[in-house]
């Protein structure tokens, strides 16, 4: 069997045992949900509110955020990156919450020549501290279509999905010493911007701005979370079902087979990194 025909049979498996794994979710419109917040109107909202685009330039790139705040949620959007040469630029699309201690859960895609893979990088903050990351090869071109980006976020554990594959768990150790984000509402940031002192091969190759304006399409954002107002949160009715949601030893399975197959960097192997030992998750996960 050739590395593509794999791939495809790994997918096609994987998204047979994970599509019905969450509850349905509530759809907002970008007009509604969101505030572009930057970038002079390189962001543009469209199609009377159901398509959002972010642009890079020379001169600057452009950002957006939710207008409310969310403790726990599943959250989706659908993403189309900068095409052709996207080397230097990065996308982010994140959940942080506010403050110097603030907890964040990442998504950022590091663009690249042409032809050549998109990086996922991921990574979870905790009382601001970080330094988890985990990075992946997208096994499609993210560029020539949209795909569903989402996290689920519980008091059990945080899961990154791809096309509603689990790619990626940081479960919740705080029995076992391990700070977790539970306390602290988020809002949902995305942004594009100019990164190629260190986004593509480490910054040896920097962005071509013959190729600017670059641009990212956002759609089909769905947000299935309590929203955090006032110090209190709401959550909605349907939240019974992802607020307890766990993994099963399958859906764990088919997770670990998308690690060893495309996950190109991790920290709790990273042992220049943490001369002293890994970090105390590395060893409980």
């Amino acid at each position: 069997m050739d590395r593509s025909t794999l791939i495809l049979s790994i997918l096609f498996t994987l998204t047979a045992s994970t599509t019905n794994f969450f509850s349905p979710v509530l759809a907002g419109t970008f007009d509604t949900e969101f505030d572009i917040t930057w970038g002079d109107g390189r962001g543009k909202v469209l199609n009377n509110g159901d398509l959002l685009t972010l642009s890079l330039d020379k001169a600057s790139g452009s950002g957006f955020q939710t207008k409310k705040e969310y403790l726990f949620g599943k959250i989706d959007m659908q993403l189309k990156l900068v095409p052709g040469n996207s080397a230097g630029t990065v996308t982010a699309y994140y959940l942080k919450s506010k403050g110097d201690t603030w907890d964040e859960i990442d998504f950022e895609f590091l663009g690249n020549l042409t032809g050549d893979p998109y990086v996922m990088h991921t990574n979870v903050y905790t009382q601001g501290k970080g330094d988890r990351e985990q990075q992946f090869n997208l096994w499609f071109d993210p560029t020539a279509d949209f795909h569903t980006y989402s996290v689920l976020w519980n008091p059990h554990h945080i899961v990154f999905l791809v096309d509603d594959i689990p790619v990626r768990q940081f479960k919740n150790l705080e029995h076992r010493g391990i700070p977790y984000p539970k306390m602290q509402p988020m809002r949902l940031y995305s942004s594009l911007w100019n990164a190629d002192q260190w986004a593509t091969r480490g910054g040896l190759v920097k962005t071509d701005w013959s190729n600017a304006p670059f641009t990212a399409s956002y759609r089909n954002f769905r947000a299935d979370a309590c929203v955090s107002s006032g110090g209190k949160s709401s959550c909605p009715a349907s939240s019974p079902r992802w607020f307890s949601q766990r993994l099963d030893l399958t859906a764990e399975d088919k997770m670990r087979v998308v690690q060893r197959k495309f996950m190109v960097y991790n920290y709790c192997t990273d042992s220049k990194r943490f001369p002293q030992g890994f970090p105390k998750e590395c060893r409980l996960h």
